[in-house]
Formats: C-alpha cells, structure tokens, sequence
C-alpha cells in the first residue's frame, strides 16, 4: 500500500474537494454526524490537519509549529482554504521520501507512511460527514473505501480508545462495503 498511498490519499483529497465545492452559503452552520460540529467548524478541521501535514511532513516539530495554525484558518473563503490546503496536503506526501521520512506528530515520532495512513483515513470519512451533513451524495469510491479500511485497521481500536471513533454499529449481512465500513467507524450510512 505504501506506493499507492500518495496516489490514494490525493483522490480522498479531491473527492473531498468536490463535497467542499457543493456545500451552500446557507449551509455552514448545519450540524455534521461528526462529534456534533457544524460543517463550518469540520471543515476547518480537515484544512488544519492538511496544513499540519505540510508542516510536519517538511521536518517541523509540533513545538516548532506552536500555534500559527490555531484560529480561523478559512479566512473568507472556506472554499479556496480547502483547496489550498488539499494542495499543500497531496505536496507533502508524493515528496521523494516521504513514506519513509520520520515524523514527529503527537503519538510519537512514526514512518510518513503511518501519517499518510492516518490522513488518508481522516479526509476520506470526513468528506463523507461533511456530505452527509449538507445532502449531498454520499457514496464514496468503493477503492478507497477498502483502502482506508486496510490503512486505519492496524490503528483501529487506539484511535476508538482515544475517543477519536465511536463504538461499532451493527449492520445487516447482506451491507455494502461502504456501509459496514462507516459502521466499525460507528456512523450510520
């Protein structure tokens, strides 16, 4: 997966980006099924963990980083800020090196891989919260699906002790792929 990874990870970052392009101006302030944040205030945190990514992934250490990238990060275009951010994001990951580059993120210096991983992850789902929460289709690509759920499973039940899922939700026997995924991160297709 580790050669794809890049490649993956840049697709979650443009099908989030077309989720982004079809929030209206009225719905900001809607509520998304994640942790009960508005689209406005998970957008904001989709483009933090992207201009993190670029940050940490260029050899800078969460101290070194400190607060510049707290506050308002969309500016008067969460639109243009995604898409800047989904820019810096897909750079810092397809750099030579970059799945092998140590990284010193919060949970201890890991591989680019493992960040990739964890990113990759995190704009996926959250592309598919942020269309859930504005009415938009929210039928992602089935190959990233199953990608995401070979890169989060290693580190499943750490990011569910660290509260950053919920518990698993049942599903029927005959669910989608998509809907038995979204299901072990505890939402509801």
């Amino acid at each position: 997966m580790a050669d794809d990874l890049p490649h993956l990870h840049e697709r979650a970052l443009e099908a989030t980006g077309r989720v982004v392009a079809g929030i209206g101006d009225d719905q900001w302030d809607a509520d998304s099924p994640c942790d009960v944040q508005t689209v406005v205030e998970l957008l904001k945190h989709v483009v933090t963990g992207n201009l993190w990514a670029g940050e940490l992934m260029a050899g800078k250490t969460i101290d070194e980083v400190g607060d510049r990238l707290d506050g308002d990060v969309l500016g008067d275009d969460p639109k243009a800020a995604y898409s800047e951010s989904a820019r810096v994001a897909a750079a810092a990951f397809t750099s030579a090196g970059a799945m092998e580059r140590p990284v010193a993120v919060s949970y201890g210096p890991v591989p680019g891989e493992v960040y990739a991983r964890h990113r990759f992850f995190d704009v996926l789902v959250h592309g598919w919260d942020l269309a859930k929460g504005t009415g938009q289709d929210t039928t992602l690509d089935p190959e990233l699906v199953q990608a995401s759920r070979a890169a989060i499973e290693p580190d499943l039940e750490a990011f569910r002790g660290a509260g950053a899922l919920g518990a698993p939700l049942a599903v029927a026997d005959d669910a989608d792929p998509q809907t038995r995924f979204l299901a072990q991160l505890g939402r509801e297709a």
